[in-house]
């Protein structure tokens, strides 16, 4: 299927289920929450594909909307949280598209908005989903201590305390913060800690769409995050080998950007050849797609590396030449 026809396609799936199947007030109950539920799982299969971009956050913001255009008519107070919960979820999503795409002002509105509604809905997945969201969005604003304390505010959720599978993500983020705040013992004790809460999860448990790309091959991923901004580069690059056994094919941004993170590992210890090979994988994975603003600012970190640690060979380059193009595009 062609790229057009495969997001139209998707698009329309998404507007099919965050659509009003009818103008007219009505009583709203279990049906229409599931119903506004199912475009979620349809934004988060698109999401997985090719990473955040407009289309997709608008489609989000337009779920949320619909969902609480329907506060006012809900059957109970129940349904009317659970409206509040969709809500958060699909703002949520916005933001991350948002994030994914590099624009963080537009992040940073959807997230504050995500958690006042998270609020309102008493819904401790969102409220873990949004501090997840935060940590990761102070990182791309340099904000470091920042993220470190979102890694703590989802930390303290009543879902990370209650599930290890939340409290690991929520370990791990923070790992990631400590790593690059330079903190080397607070860093891999929380590593510890994310892997001894996963080891502990339940793996059969229903769980929101949006938390599937978490696992084993993703808390590989941010060890070897952690570990290359310690300056641990073999261990990162094992880590990253790891990771990438492991990612489910149908992630393929996630593949692409654990493709990269090699490609930096590899770089940082002055393998050229080998990175420059492993960086040109990450175009493939991403054939058909525009690159996500997020893994074009990796490229563009990969770049710097390579040109400072091996500014005349031959091998960087031919990669610069044949590749700048590529990841500078919007």
């Amino acid at each position: 299927m062609e790229r057009r026809n495969f997001l139209s396609a998707a698009t329309g799936t998404v507007v099919a289920a965050v659509a009003p199947v009818d103008s007219r007030p009505s009583i709203v109950g279990t049906s229409d929450v599931i119903r506004l539920r199912s475009g979620l799982d349809a934004l988060m299969v698109l999401d997985a594909s090719r990473g955040g971009h407009e289309a997709l956050e608008r489609a989000a913001l337009a779920g949320a909307d619909e969902a609480l255009g329907k506060v006012r008519q809900a059957a109970s107070q129940r349904i009317r949280q659970r409206l509040y919960s969709v809500a958060a979820n699909y703002t949520a999503t916005a933001a991350w598209a948002a994030i994914d795409g590099r624009q963080l002002d537009r992040a940073q509105a959807r997230l504050d908005r995500a958690l006042y509604l998270a609020g309102m809905a008493k819904d401790p997945i969102a409220e873990l989903r949004v501090w997840n969201s935060y940590a990761m969005l102070a990182h791309h604003r340099d904000s470091f201590t920042d993220a470190v304390d979102a890694g703590y505010a989802a930390q303290a959720t009543g879902i990370a305390r209650r599930d290890p599978f939340y409290g690991s993500l929520a370990h791990a983020r923070t790992a990631v913060g400590h790593a690059t705040l330079g903190d080397r013992q607070a860093a891999i004790r929380s590593l510890g800690y994310a892997e001894e809460a996963l080891s502990k999860a339940g793996q059969d448990e229903t769980r929101p769409s949006w938390i599937s790309f978490y696992g084993a091959a993703e808390l590989m991923a941010m060890t070897a995050i952690a570990r290359d901004r310690m300056g641990d580069s073999a261990e990162a690059e094992a880590a990253s080998h790891k990771a990438l056994g492991s990612i489910p094919a149908h992630f393929k941004r996630n593949r692409a950007l654990a493709t990269a993170r090699l490609a930096l590992c590899q770089v940082h210890q002055r393998d050229i050849g080998q990175a420059t090979a492993t960086a040109s994988e990450v175009f493939s994975l991403m054939s058909g797609h525009p690159i996500p603003g997020r893994m074009r600012s990796l490229l563009g970190d990969f770049y710097r590396d390579l040109i400072t640690l091996a500014p005349d060979a031959p091998v960087a380059r031919e990669w610069i030449d044949r590749h700048r193009s590529e990841w500078s595009r919007p």
